[in-house]
């Protein structure tokens, strides 16, 4: 009998212990002063990944002459999952050979990548978000990659960082590929180019000449020379010329000769930045079930998958009752895709339990907006813009810097008599700063500027969107934005549905298309 009481006690422990670890969420989050990191793996090397983040951020800073103590005004949020499953749970329309990608939209800017899978990609998508945010010029696309391409193989250790290095992935091309012509690199975005043979070298060769230049001081005041050319409209094949002395198939030949050297320049930097301050926390059980496909709704999703989704997040979320995440994703499906009586009651729930939750006071505003906009009658418009008004005020004054928050209030005043006046150009300003990286962001600031004369500033804000190596339909129609500008034709219709590249990290195997991703000039 007492063998049987005892064995009955270790399997009552052991059941306590196993609904204790089902309980237990398998996300960390951590949060330093630029990032805020998700994960599923150990704490020790989230934190480790962390700091990583934030050595190369500084070294950035310092390399392009900015404060290095100086935060952004918004955090990055990168999300590290265990496989690839991960990934398709954010986007399942994620191709075979990616390992990651980020994702600049109207509802959230951060990044999913495959945690340990080839941490060069991350930190080549990284330096694009860090060249919009602090980079006005209008950068040619071969230099937006050839800096990433630069940087990405940062070697960050606890004591230096050395930068300069190659992919392997990038030197196998360069050697065995056939290169693309210098001028089709000087003309054309890394979408545009046509030819198999070809784009495969894009990246490699983008990073060679990115290396060379930067490898020389002399070779860097050619390079700020050729870039502040191509800024002001010159033609970027007699831009490169004109900077180097060299005509193309000399350049062709001084890069090869450079390469074949095999004595690329590395620098090497001390890293006695100050350790980051991190803060680590495990995120409540709903996580394991919602964190990546709450991420997922705010990507967009075909037509045909909207229902499905939005039946599935609210059975999910359903399972775990008032907590917040549950809450905050059940209300965003069914406002955008399903049942939004259903989503509306989630919302509200959420803001009695958290007031300040400002993604539940925007998602309600929106749906006002979203109402009166459709509405004919006027006194149902007017309650319900006034009902946005007051949820987008809160939002406001619980987070001040919020993109999202911003730009919403921009909405709720486009059309109104007087729009835009200076406070709604200093709206739009705000917006610009916190979410640089955002086409839509870019886009409603150009047009106020246009609204309101400043042609000068509207082309310096819609410049680097059309340079855009993968900015897609938003690139094309900040382009003609311009060059109705320029010429003083009409304006292009900003309510044309823009499709935008996919900025998709692939892996360092050599491909049968080249790796995607957005950059940033630094001072040598």
């Amino acid at each position: 009998m007492k063998r049987t009481g005892w064995s009955a006690g270790v399997a009552a422990a052991l059941a306590l212990m196993g609904a204790a670890t089902a309980a237990r969420a398998d996300w960390l989050k951590a949060e330093s002063e630029r990032f805020i990191v998700y994960s599923e793996g150990s704490e020790r090397s989230l934190r480790d990944y962390v700091q990583k983040l934030e050595t190369f951020d500084r070294v950035m800073r310092y390399r392009s002459g900015l404060p290095m103590n100086e935060a952004p005004p918004r955090k990055l949020p990168i999300y590290l999952v265990g496989s690839r499953a991960g990934l398709l749970r954010v986007h399942p329309q994620t191709a075979p050979n990616v390992v990651g990608t980020y994702f600049p939209t109207a509802e959230d800017i951060f990044a999913v990548a495959i945690r340990g899978e080839n941490e060069e990609v991350l930190l080549h998508e990284y330096v694009h978000h860090f060249m919009w945010a602090s980079a006005a010029a209008a950068y040619p696309g071969w230099f937006v990659e050839g800096f990433a391409e630069y940087y990405m193989t940062a070697d960050v250790t606890d004591d230096e960082v050395k930068l300069g290095g190659y992919s392997d992935n990038r030197a196998y091309w360069l050697f065995n590929g056939t290169w693309l012509p210098l001028e089709v690199l000087l003309r054309t975005r890394p979408g545009e180019v046509t030819r198999s043979s070809h784009r495969e070298t894009y990246y490699p060769v983008a990073w060679l000449m990115t290396h060379w230049f930067l490898s020389d001081p002399e070779r860097s005041r050619q390079l700020g020379a050729y870039l502040t050319d191509v800024a002001a409209g010159g033609d970027p094949v007699e831009a490169m010329e004109a900077a180097t002395g060299l005509s193309l198939n000399e350049l062709r030949s001084e890069l090869r000769k450079y390469m074949m050297g095999r004595r690329l320049l590395i620098r090497t930097l001390r890293s006695d930045f100050p350790v980051a301050n991190i803060v680590v926390t495990r995120l409540p059980k709903s996580a394991n079930d919602l964190l990546l496909i709450n991420q997922r709704l705010k990507i967009g999703v075909p037509d045909e998958d909207r229902a499905a989704l939005g039946q599935e997040v609210a059975r999910i979320a359903a399972r775990h009752g008032d907590d917040s995440l549950a809450l905050l994703a059940a209300g965003h499906a069914g406002m955008h895709f399903g049942d939004r009586p259903a989503g509306e009651r989630a919302l509200q729930r959420l803001i009695e339990l958290e007031p300040d939750n400002v993604e539940a006071l925007q998602f309600l505003a929106q749906e006002r907006l979203r109402r009166a906009d459709e509405t004919e009658n006027d006194t149902e418009r007017m309650t319900l813009k006034r009902e946005a008004r007051l949820y987008l005020g809160r939002a406001y004054a619980a987070a001040e810097n919020d993109y999202r928050t911003l730009m919403l209030i921009a909405e709720w005043r486009s059309g109104e008599p007087g729009y835009p006046n200076e406070n709604d150009m200093l709206t739009l300003g705000l917006a610009f700063d916190r979410a640089p990286q955002l086409a839509e962001v870019r886009l409603s600031y150009a047009a106020a500027l246009i609204e309101t004369e400043d042609k000068d500033e509207a082309i310096r804000v819609l410049g680097p969107l059309a340079n855009n190596p993968h900015g897609g339909g938003a690139a094309d129609l900040a382009a003609r934005m311009i060059a109705a500008l320029e010429s003083g034709e009409a304006m292009p219709a900003l309510d044309e549905p823009i499709i935008d590249d996919d900025s998709s990290v692939q892996p360092p195997a050599p491909p049968e298309a080249p790796p995607e991703s957005p950059p940033v000039p630094a001072g040598e």
